[in-house]
């Protein structure tokens, strides 16, 4: 569970994002945009499907607040919880009570929990076939152990800065490839921050020794 899990391309997603028709924006007025956006999504949640490359798919629902905090609650097919607090990714499987951390930096999630980071640097736009779309590819040319996300983001008036986050397709430093498409996406609620609280089953285990 935990080795396809926290990677977090499906076919759909790259294919919409690959394509020689010009987007409407320029690039740089693009990345500005996204940017914009990132900065401007205080909170959001939404449904989530996530499938990895060997077919499998997991649902549940996301929730994230700006910054660095995110939490991935998995549906009744998957004992799992994966949870952001601001610097670290906390993986928790309780089925084999195993707990994994990572610095969020150092994963393909960094681009999406770090609004103040720099695309102009390290995001590069992938042409779309609708102009109503734009997908970023994100990386750090000199730290590729990170890994790379690519975003994918739709023109509507109902999300932060006109754009609304689709989903994502990333790949980690030891070449899993995971994406994530969301549904139902709000935006600007109120989030409390014990959201991000988890309970950690090593404890419990210990206990009944």
């Amino acid at each position: 569970m935990l080795k396809y899990a926290f990677a977090l391309a499906a076919a759909p997603l790259a294919l919409m994002a690959s394509s020689t028709a010009t987007a409407q924006q320029s690039p740089s007025d693009s990345l500005n945009t996204i940017s914009a956006h990132l900065r401007a999504m205080t909170t959001m949640t939404a449904n989530f499907t996530q499938a990895d490359r060997s077919g499998q798919v997991l649902s549940g629902k996301l929730t994230l607040k700006q910054p660095g905090k995110i939490r991935f609650q998995y549906g009744k097919d998957a004992n799992l919880l994966i949870v952001g607090d601001g610097k670290s990714l906390t993986m928790i499987d309780y089925d084999v009570n195993q707990v994994q951390r990572w610095p969020i930096k150092n994963s393909p999630l960094g681009a999406l929990l770090n609004p103040e980071r720099d695309l102009s640097k390290y995001g590069k736009l992938i042409p779309t076939r609708n102009p109503g779309v734009l997908s970023v590819e994100v990386r750090d040319p000199k730290r590729p152990e990170y890994g790379v996300i690519t975003m994918i983001f739709t023109k509507s008036a109902r999300g932060p800065a006109g754009l609304v986050l689709d989903g994502w397709v990333s790949l980690d430093s030891k070449n899993n490839r995971t994406s994530i498409r969301l549904e139902n996406q709000k935006f600007g609620g109120s989030v409390d921050n014990s959201t991000f609280n988890w309970t950690d089953p090593r404890k419990k285990s210990r206990s009944k020794r």
